[in-house]
């Protein structure tokens, strides 16, 4: 084992308190370890670095579960690694979160009867300020709660000025290499925030809606096509079918008729078209359809905008001034009015996009916006993973990576908003467009305006792991942290913020991927798997948890959770189990300090300790070698469920057990398993603290006398290793055990003592009778003992007393009871199994329930069969 960080003191007089309280002391346990700095990193420190950034929440964010899982993670590797000695950085910020941030801005602004188009632009953004420095960050106190171990003197927020010329920097290099440029696409667009969003602000669900069937077109030229939305029809300017199917050749490169319009439109064979598909035909939209957009291109077909951005049919007719959807009905029934529905289906359940922030139904949409060019910036991320600069963790998730970057289209960066990185590109009076760096003063004069749309928040998170460490300038802190270590961020943003990062890091960079490691985790979800929705009424404010049971035992219940790629079920009484455990650690610390345990001075030599002693610093090493490995492979599930098991099992309930009889005896052999004990326990608290910090803060400092465990060493391996002792240990464990069971199937209660021989001659475990004898309370064989139940354990015979403790006869009967119910429920579960009617009527989840009924009969019939055989005659 290493030696602490701190030199080892004589443990406190003072006890713990009988309890341990979490509220008493979590909130005074961080600022300390704030004030005393740290969580600061140093540039100008010679230790090796190590950083990972936060994924920055939003402004308008509050810690939700997802948050408090993903925090959990980051924060075990930093304090790890901080205990290792290197100079961590995990640097704190957050994220100016356009949209969302203006709609809350604009909700209170709509409460005083205002608009923002009331204030203007600048007041607006003013008020925006205004609101970010009394109402936003509140997650900033909620990390503390949990314990985040952040460099707050770093924190940065995407609007910051530093930040912004980052922001600015790239832009125009971008701009002068030729990678963005300004075009009209078709994009998300959002009816009610009036502007373009990006695909991850696009929430997908299962809409009813209707798929109505419509005739093109008259007589021999007549062509049938389906859409579910009919409005779009009004900016038709084509039908497609693929070129091989026969049924239309005959009509490609003819014009049919647009019904309700003047127009005839072409019909046009494209490869795009699944003639598998429905009727074969589909209307072509450009200006309304993503799809229709590229066949709209590939045949130069004119693309005709029959909405405005308030999703309000401009089309001249009937229908113009009515919203899409008033719209959709009022075409239908004019269609149906001609004859030319063919079919209709009410509901049709599909999916349909909505804004992740107001939940209005999204409407593709032809417009002129901003777009980097993807393709060699995307060759670069790609090839960043397939060279092995970038390693993706787990390896599986690879696949999911390549088949995005591989295949990304242009990325529309531009937003139809006040609140955020405004495009700093001027139009002029004779068409001119420039582009202004950071260092470059903007042209002025009569005509000229700068483009009012600023960047998607996407733009400024990409250059994060970057420009939070000063980027542009060559600063000390960029040469030091850059690049990160590891990304620890969810699969669900691998294509968005972390493709991002990945293009923009390898181009500012020259070429230096943003990060070593990208580390993948699923999605928190409830205790069955499902989803957490508002809708589900599922949801659950971590805050609630840690207020009740501890920020610790939320933090253990996350990390126990998290297997690499797989999303985490939880539930609150696994939160409580985890409470449950910081007690256990609590309550066998304190016993410990009661009984004597101390680090002061050096291990005995093996050769003075007992095998109890020698075991549990051979399990101990086991453990540091196997929770090293599990960390430096990510597997947070494993290393927490081998800390458990190892501190709960091992320590506190076999090895401090096993150890009472020596304390109560005294002597060398006491002195030498207290110094053990604290050992243990130093070592212990040390591997659980990156997990659950507050607890083991609280225990580590009270046993050991030192500063503090976050700044103490980090436990390493020392190659000690006693099979033998293991071995004898596990022979002692196997006893009790066995002994333990047999006790309860006679249905004896725990504390109850019965008197006993134990034939230990030599045997090793000799030397733990008095241990055997307390833990399974057993009287020493007195006169008159009659051995009722003779018990035979790996090589140990332990021979048993039960009369006047048992009523064989009664217990018998029981037994013959449990039995005759038993195998009477075998019956039956095998008649129905053997039933061909039942089988080929019964539900499979029916079926399955009589097969687990079978197999827990068969299992009782064993067990019972067994006490029975092992009970007396009466």
């Amino acid at each position: 084992m290493t030696e602490n960080s701190q030199q080892p003191q004589p443990a406190p007089t003072t006890e713990l308190p009988t309890q341990y309280t979490p509220a008493e002391v979590e909130g005074q346990l961080y600022e300390r370890w704030v004030e005393r700095g740290y969580f600061e990193a140093d540039a100008k420190s010679d230790k090796p670095p190590y950083t990972v950034v936060i994924p920055p929440p939003n402004v308008t964010g509050s810690l939700h579960l997802g948050h408090a899982f993903e925090h959990t993670l980051i924060d075990a590797l930093t304090r790890r690694k901080r205990m290792q000695g290197y100079e961590t950085l995990w640097q704190p910020g957050m994220d100016h979160a356009g949209i969302a941030t203006q709609n809350v801005v604009e909700r209170e602004l709509g409460k005083e009867g205002k608009s923002r188009h009331d204030l203007g632009r600048e007041a607006f953004v003013e008020r925006v300020w205004q609101w970010k420095g009394e109402s936003g960050g509140q997650i900033s106190g909620q990390m503390r709660r949990l314990g985040d171990g952040v460099a707050w003197s770093r924190e940065r927020f995407t609007m910051d000025e530093g930040l912004s010329q980052a922001v600015q920097t790239i832009f125009k290099r971008l701009y002068d290499d030729e990678l963005i440029y300004r075009a009209e696409r078709i994009i998300n667009w959002c009816p009610r925030c009036l502007t373009a969003i990006s695909d991850i602000e696009v929430e997908y669900q299962d809409d009813d809606g209707e798929l109505v069937s419509m005739k093109y077109g008259d007589g021999d030229e007549t062509i049938v096509v389906a859409t579910t939305r009919a409005e779009t029809m009004l900016g038709d300017t084509a039908v497609a079918v693929h070129p091989e199917d026969e049924r239309y050749k005959h009509l490609v490169g003819k014009q049919i008729k647009l019904p309700l319009t003047d127009r005839s439109i072409p019909v046009v064979a494209d490869e795009h078209v699944d003639p598998g598909f429905g009727t074969g035909a589909v209307k072509v939209t450009p200006a309304h359809d993503p799809n229709d957009f590229e066949i709209g291109q590939r045949h130069g077909l004119p693309s005709i905008a029959v909405m405005d951005e308030h999703a309000v049919i401009t089309a001249h007719g009937p229908f113009q001034g009515l919203d899409r959807l008033e719209a959709r009905s009022a075409i239908v029934a004019a269609l149906r009015a001609e004859g030319r529905i063919v079919a209709e289906k009410r509901p049709y359940v599909h999916s349909v996009g909505h804004c992740s922030r107001c939940k209005t139904t999204i409407e593709p949409r032809l417009s002129m916006q901003w777009w980097v060019k993807v393709g060699p910036l995307a060759k670069a991320a790609g090839d960043a993973v397939r060279d092995g600069k970038v390693k993706i963790h787990p390896q599986e998730m690879e696949k999911r990576y390549f088949d995005w970057v591989d295949n990304l289209h242009d990325w529309c960066i531009s937003r139809q908003l006040w609140w955020g990185h405004r495009i700093p590109v001027w139009y002029g009076p004779e068409g001119e467009v420039v582009c202004v760096g950071p260092d470059e003063e903007p042209p002025s004069g009569e005509g000229w305006r700068q483009d009012p749309d600023v960047l998607d928040t996407w733009f400024s998170s990409g250059l994060w792991p970057f420009s939070t460490l000063g980027w542009p300038e060559q600063t000390e802190s960029l040469a030091k942290f850059y690049p990160n270590s590891v990304l620890v961020t969810g699969y669900d943003i691998l294509f968005f913020w972390v493709a991002r990062m990945m293009m923009f890091g390898l181009y500012a960079m020259d070429g230096t991927p943003p990060f070593h490691t990208i580390a993948l985790h699923g999605m928190v979800r409830d205790q069955n798997g499902k989803k957490m929705s508002k809708s589900f009424g599922n949801v659950v404010n971590p805050l609630d948890w840690m207020d009740k049971y501890g920020s610790d035992a939320l933090r253990f219940t996350l990390a126990r959770g998290a297997n690499p790629g797989v999303d985490v079920p939880i539930g609150e009484d696994w939160v409580q189990g985890s409470r449950n455990f910081a007690n256990k650690i609590w309550n066998a610390t304190r016993f410990a300090l009661m009984n004597g345990a101390t680090v002061e001075g050096p291990l005995p030599d093996a050769s003075k300790m007992s095998s109890t002693d020698r075991w549990i610093l051979s399990r101990l090493n086991s453990v540091v070698a196997e929770v090293d490995a599990y960390y430096e492979d990510y597997q947070f599930a494993k290393l927490s469920d081998a800390l458990f098991h190892f501190a709960w099992d091992e320590v506190f309930d076999w090895y401090v057990e096993l150890s009472k009889t020596t304390f109560q005896a005294g002597g060398e052999a006491a002195e030498v398993s207290k110094r053990v004990l604290g050992e243990v326990l130093d070592v212990t608290l040390r591997l659980l603290h990156p997990v659950v910090p507050f607890v083991t803060e609280t225990l580590w400092t009270t046993l050991t006398g030192g500063e503090s465990v976050v700044i103490a060493e980090w436990p390493q391996d020392s190659g000690f290793r006693d099979a033998d002792a293991e071995r004898e240990i596990g022979t002692v464990q196997s006893v009790i055990t066995e002994v333990r069971r047999f006790r309860a199937d006679q249905g004896l209660q725990p504390g109850q003592r019965v008197p006993a021989r134990l034939t230990l001659a030599g045997s090793a475990l000799a030397a733990h009778e008095a241990a055997v004898r307390q833990l399974l309370r057993l009287q020493p064989e007195g006169d008159g003992f009659a051995a009722t139940a003779t018990l035979p354990v790996a090589g140990v015979e332990v021979a048993l007393d039960l009369s006047g403790v048992i009523d064989f006869a009664a217990e018998r009967k029981r037994l013959a009871k449990d039995l005759a119910a038993a195998e009477k429920e075998k019956a039956q579960a095998n008649a129905k199994l053997g039933n061909e009617a039942f089988l080929a009527k019964a539900p499979d989840h029916v079926v399955d329930k009589i097969r687990g009924r079978l197999t827990k009969a068969d299992e009782d019939i064993a067990r019972i069969t067994t006490q029975l055989e092992k009970l007396p005659e009466a």
